[in-house]
């Protein structure tokens, strides 16, 4: 095997091991802001409320529904990639198991740390998945797609569509509170520096930039 070769796929095995970690991180997450009982995320709000009403497990419903909003990106032709497709089968597989092994927290004592750590470890695992370039999640292409063929701003796209999100989620028995306008304030800074911080160099140029996957997909939901 020639240097060049070596380089190369040492490159694609970061990007690989980033990729997945990243996603396993993010399930791992959103699975200890739904033990905290203090709000989720928009997304895992509506998939809250319709594991309420399905009976289904929130893992299973967030794995669902990922694959629903992928067959919106033909309309809009979008193009997934290995990450859009593993986004929608690891993320809901590693939020059930997470969730399987967590406790049940009571008190505000253990509940607001835990709150903290969940939002951080999110912003950590959006910057390790994006950053890894093989593709935005579902819900993030969908609303880059959208920015794209209406001509709309992605911050008014995406504001418009987590409120929907949102609000349906609630109407379900989604659980909103602190948790959810704290995650809304805090994700976009922690994803855009931690995207910087898990930037992949090329092994061609050293460089650490990261063009694929642009900053504002890195503040988008999955």
């Amino acid at each position: 095997m020639s240097i060049a070769s070596g380089l190369h796929s040492r490159h694609l095995t970061r990007r690989l091991v980033q990729l997945y970690v990243g996603l396993t991180l993010y399930g791992a997450s959103s699975a200890l802001l739904v033990r905290t009982g203090l709000g989720l995320e928009p997304w895992n709000v509506l998939h809250q409320g319709l594991a309420e009403k399905t009976g289904l497990t929130i893992g299973v419903v967030t794995t669902v529904l990922g694959a629903a909003v992928l067959l919106l990106w033909i309309p809009i032709r979008q193009r997934p990639g290995l990450g859009t497709v593993s986004n929608v089968l690891v993320i809901g597989l590693a939020m059930d198991g997470a969730l399987a092994l967590l406790p049940d927290v009571h008190g505000l004592a253990a509940r607001i740390p835990l709150l903290a750590a969940g939002i951080v470890l999110n912003g950590v695992a959006t910057g390790l998945y994006i950053a890894a370039r093989f593709g935005p999640g579902p819900r993030d292409g969908l609303m880059t797609g959208l920015h794209r063929l209406t001509g709309r701003s992605v911050r008014l796209v995406r504001t418009a569509i987590e409120v929907a999100v949102v609000a349906t989620g609630f109407l379900l028995g989604g659980s909103v509170g602190v948790g959810t306008v704290l995650y809304a304030l805090a994700i976009g800074p922690l994803a855009q520096f931690f995207l910087r911080w898990f930037a992949v160099p090329e092994p061609d140029s050293g460089s650490t930039a990261v063009a694929p996957a642009t900053p504002a997909q890195a503040i988008l939901r999955r």
